[in-house]
C-alpha cells in the first residue's frame, strides 16, 4: 500500500481528519453492504440485538442501549424498529420484541455479510495493529474529556 505522506509526515498529521475519513469510508461501506439486503445500519443494530434471545427483549432497553451508536438518537430506532415490526422482521408482544423466521433469515445473511465486511476492511492489518490503533484513539477521547461507549 502507498500511504498519503512519509512517516515524518504522518506524525504531524491532524487526527480529526484522519478519524474522520476513517469513520466515512467504514460506514459508508457497511452501510452499502446492508442497504444491498434492504436493512439501514441502526435497523441493523436492532435486529442484532433481539436475535438469539429466545425470550425477546425489552424495545426500550434495546433502544436505550442503541442510541449511543453514532448519535443515532432514540427517534430513529423507534421509526426503524417499527419498520422491522411492520416488514414481519419482529414481531411485538407487550414491550418485547421477538425475532420473526423472515427476520432471523435476514439476520444470518447479514451477520454473514458482517464478517465479510469486516474482514475487507481489516485486510492486512494484524490483530495487534488494530488493537494498538484502537488504545491510541481511546487515549486520545480520553485526554480531551470525550465520551466513548461500546457494548
Amino acid at each position: 500500500m502507498e500511504y498519503s505522506h512519509s512517516d515524518a509526515e504522518l506524525a504531524g498529521q491532524p487526527i480529526g481528519y484522519w478519524a474522520w475519513a476513517a469513520h466515512t469510508a467504514a460506514v459508508t461501506h457497511i452501510r452499502a453492504g446492508l442497504a444491498r439486503h434492504g436493512l439501514s445500519q441502526p435497523q441493523w443494530w436492532v435486529l442484532n440485538q433481539v436475535a438469539g434471545h429466545a425470550g425477546g427483549r425489552d424495545r426500550a432497553e434495546v433502544t436505550d442501549m442503541l442510541k449511543r451508536y453514532l448519535d443515532t438518537g432514540s427517534d430513529v430506532l423507534t421509526t426503524d424498529t417499527d419498520d422491522l415490526l411492520d416488514r414481519g422482521l419482529l414481531t411485538l408482544d407487550g414491550d418485547r420484541l421477538y425475532i420473526t423466521a423472515d427476520g432471523a433469515d435476514l439476520h444470518a445473511r447479514c451477520a454473514a455479510l458482517q464478517k465479510e465486511m469486516r474482514a475487507r476492511i481489516h485486510d492486512g492489518i494484524s490483530d495487534e495493529e488494530y488493537v494498538r490503533t484502537l488504545k491510541v484513539l481511546q487515549r486520545m477521547i480520553h485526554n480531551v474529556g470525550g465520551k466513548m461507549w461500546h457494548h
